[in-house]
């Protein structure tokens, strides 16, 4: 299966918290070769794809990456802070013909590594015969509340242990994998009907929304290196 996955990394020129967060330096290069570079150490991808609007990014993509990296235009009716992402995947596979399994992520996760990429496309793989899709969710066993106070999983009048908690999965929006077919199959979205969810570990599955998540970020990233 080496070789057999194309990365999907779409990217807006125009953000709203963090001003030109795709290509704010992050440790003296854009934010997005982070990702990209991690992207590219897997086994499994074989080139990485960037619809983008945005001229610059288009430019410093082919000239750092070259020939490993996929340029899609993302034409107008796809662009703006309201357009769905399942829309911009529909997009990329109508144009992305000769591949049948996609693996998309986010520039603003530049922690994941290339062997939790590894590991998440071997899972899918393995399971993919009985599972449509795979994403990527943090693990929580704590007590949430609803916004009025009342508790969504727990009894306040019997305070078991957190550990005894049901668990509870957020949706990261680390990464996302899945097929042609069940993206086609499941109403064009990258979330089939019956996914399998993959825990990731907390760092990795850092995403960038604000300031505060890229001042963490580039701490963590300059740690680990």
């Amino acid at each position: 299966m080496n070789g057999e996955i194309i990365a999907l990394l779409p990217m807006k020129g125009h953000s709203e918290r963090v001003p030109n967060k795709n290509i704010k330096l992050f440790h003296g290069r854009p934010l997005y070769h982070a990702i990209t570079a991690s992207l590219l150490k897997s086994r499994y991808i074989e080139k990485v794809v960037i619809n983008t609007d945005d001229e610059f990014i288009k430019s410093n993509a082919k000239e750092n990456f070259g020939e490993k990296v996929i340029i899609i235009d993302r034409p107008e009716q796809i662009r703006g802070d309201f357009v769905s992402m399942n829309d911009v995947i529909n997009y990329d596979l109508s144009k992305l013909s000769d591949y049948n399994f996609f693996f998309q992520t986010h520039s603003t996760n530049p922690l994941l590594t290339a062997k939790t990429i590894d590991n998440a496309c071997e899972k899918y793989f393995e399971i993919h015969d009985e599972f449509d899709s795979l994403f990527a969710v943090n693990r929580f066993q704590t007590r949430f509340y609803w916004k009025d106070g009342r508790p969504i999983n727990h009894d306040p009048n019997n305070l078991i242990r957190t550990q005894d908690l049901p668990i509870i999965y957020e949706e990261n929006s680390n990464f996302y994998i899945f097929s042609r077919q069940s993206f086609m199959n499941n109403g064009k979205k990258r979330i089939g009907k019956k996914p399998f969810l993959f825990e990731t570990n907390k760092v990795e599955s850092i995403d960038i929304d604000d300031q505060d998540d890229f001042i963490i970020a580039k701490q963590l990233y300059k740690l680990k290196k």
